[in-house]
């Protein structure tokens, strides 16, 4: 019957021009989503980039604090320090939070572990070096030292 035939293939490039139709939508939908993360996380290398220069500017100012008759040199590092961070923050990076915080290994990194009978065992003990994101992202993971708990 050619009526059927016809009717048949008419349903099968409906159904194909559907199909197409989604399947464009998706590609729209998810082009627009790389585009938006594209846009979003374009200074990533270069922040990373960045934080290393932060950590020596910090432990400059820690020398400095050490330093006798540095409380003007003091007073100006510290202020190039909180504009640094106020930078970071303005583009959404953050600072991962270590302390009494529990060991996470999608933020943190175990340098080691001691017995602590104060810290709960899995939670960090001290920080060596900050872990930051950039919004949702990892940039860097904070390297910590993890409690074993009481020493036996």
């Amino acid at each position: 019957d050619g009526g059927a035939d016809l009717s048949a293939e008419l349903d099968k490039f409906r159904d194909l021009a559907l199909r197409t139709a989604a399947d464009f939508d998706n590609y729209r939908k998810r082009a627009a989503r790389e585009k938006e993360d594209a846009i979003r996380y374009a200074n990533t290398s270069l922040l990373e980039n960045l934080l290393p220069l932060f950590d020596n500017f910090e432990l400059g100012l820690e020398a400095a604090r050490s330093a006798p008759d540095a409380a003007a040199i003091l007073q100006g590092l510290d202020m190039v320090r909180r504009q640094f961070q106020d930078f970071l923050a303005s583009v959404g990076v953050e600072e991962i939070k270590t302390d009494n915080a529990e060991f996470d290994p999608n933020l943190m990194e175990a340098v080691g572990h001691e017995p602590d009978d104060k810290t709960p065992e899995g939670h960090v003990l001290r920080q060596t070096r900050r872990g930051y994101k950039l919004r949702d992202r990892l940039l860097r993971p904070a390297s910590v030292f993890v409690s074993k708990g009481p020493a036996s």
